[in-house]
């Protein structure tokens, strides 16, 4: 990945089984706590099958990112008992079917209109997407960036949009620009409708300036959508 100075980033540490774990009871707690309300520790440990040690040191790691807020609840005299519960920002960590939205709202509006509304709503997409990616670009390289410039940004537009993109010099430094996109973000919509493939590779030429052409393709069962991009000829 390339950061927005141009220079690669940093490489995160892989996750390791404890931090896999942790995140696995984080996510369980979450879903007891959406489905029970309000619950204190023994009653969740007891639904999700940890102790309560386990599942008291979550929660106030929970507590600390914003994920779930506590309450002293008094019943005469003696300590308060706590209990716990989710914030509207745990949304984020419960399951969600996006994909599958993303596929049933491609196959409605087919149903409506038939192929061209389906591609007139990815030409409206790229237009859209092309209107903020440029106003990033003015924004982040000024306003005579180089391709290489360019690409790098875009790099990093598309990897913060869940693409997993970086972009490379493959060939040295006088060779075509690489963009490489480890993850499609939207590949339940793109295996059933080229129309989503097609508008990405015109939305990538039009805010590079550039020809573009696609060598690797994860819908056609390869481990990247990889792109070859070089300057247009005067």
């Amino acid at each position: 990945m390339i950061d927005p100075t141009g220079q690669p980033a940093a490489i995160e540490a892989p996750r390791t089984a404890a931090q896999a774990a942790h995140d696995g009871l984080d996510r369980a707690i979450l879903v007891a706590l959406r489905d029970m309300g309000a619950s204190a520790p023994d009653r969740l440990a007891a639904r999700v099958g940890a102790s309560r040690a386990s599942v008291l040191q979550r929660l106030r790691w929970l507590e600390s990112c914003g994920s779930v807020v506590r309450q002293a609840i008094r019943h005469g005299v003696g300590r308060p008992r706590h209990l716990y519960d989710v914030t509207a920002e745990a949304q984020h960590s419960l399951p969600a079917n996006y994909g599958g939205l993303a596929t049933t709202l491609l196959e409605s509006i087919a149903a409506v209109g038939g192929d061209e509304l389906v591609e007139e709503v990815f030409r409206a997409r790229r237009r859209l997407l092309g209107e903020r990616i440029r106003a990033r670009f003015a924004e982040a390289l000024g306003p005579s960036p180089s391709l290489a410039e360019r690409v790098r940004e875009l790099a990093v537009i598309q990897d913060e949009s869940g693409y997993l993109c970086r972009a490379t010099l493959p060939d040295g430094i006088d060779g075509p620009l690489e963009l490489r996109e480890a993850n499609c973000a939207i590949l339940g919509a793109a295996a059933g409708h080229p129309a989503a493939c097609r508008a990405e590779i015109q939305l990538f030429e039009e805010v590079l300036q550039a020809r573009v052409t696609r060598v690797l393709h994860i819908a056609a069962g390869d481990r990247s959508c990889t792109y070859r991009i070089e300057a247009r000829e005067a």
